[in-house]
């Protein structure tokens, strides 16, 4: 089944980034850590990056299934105003005229969805109401891909609507294992992210 199959991969992936972010952690018995700080920080922004790409090849591989006439996990077939003949089909019409669509950009994936699916079913509500994880999701990992005066601000000023505090010159590793005072489990902004992400993830595909 193409949506539970997308779902599956999009939750192994995020499983396979959570394993190097805590093998990059560990300890010996007295407590020393067996990786130098530099290459914990490296994996773990690797890794959250790793978890990002994996969000977005769950939207592309959910939505083009279902454009292509897949049904939800649920067994329900979501209203469509195209009929790709297949999902490579549906790839392309997505692309559209462009080199390529970009995933990343949760506003155009919005736009996409209401197009294609009535009310956005089954994407919407649920990536309306996580549209400002998203933009953080986003912000985060254009930090990760490269530093600039404009990244590093954005996530600057990230960092502070989180803590309410400003965090000058804070780096993309600090943020993501920081404790989140969001969270009501005490999970770090990595975490409360990937878990956020997981359960919009879940009920799009179960539909």
């Amino acid at each position: 089944m193409a949506l539970n199959n997308a779902l599956a991969n999009l939750q192994a992936r995020v499983s396979q980034c959570d394993s190097l972010i805590a093998n990059a952690h560990k300890v010996d018995a007295t407590g020393v850590a067996f990786l130098p700080q530099v290459d914990r920080q490296q994996i773990t922004v690797a890794a959250f990056l790793n978890f990002f790409v994996a969000w977005e090849s769950f939207i592309e591989d959910a939505l083009t299934n279902l454009m292509a006439g897949s049904p939800t996990i649920s067994g329900t077939y979501p209203t469509r105003y195209v009929v790709p003949a297949s999902q490579d089909a549906a790839k392309t019409l997505v692309i559209g005229i462009n080199r390529y669509f970009d995933y990343a950009n949760h506003d155009n994936v919005r736009r996409i969805v209401s197009m294609y699916f009535q009310n956005g079913y089954p994407f919407e509500p649920h990536l309306s109401s996580i549209s400002l994880d998203l933009s953080d999701l986003r912000t985060m990992r254009n930090a990760s891909a490269h530093i600039t005066s404009t990244t590093q601000k954005a996530l600057e000023a990230l960092a502070q609507r989180i803590f309410s505090t400003p965090r000058a010159g804070v780096d993309l590793y600090s943020l993501l294992t920081a404790i989140d005072p969001r969270s009501a489990t005490g999970g770090t902004v990595y975490t409360e992210s990937r878990d956020k992400m997981l359960t919009a993830a879940a009920l799009i595909a179960k539909g």
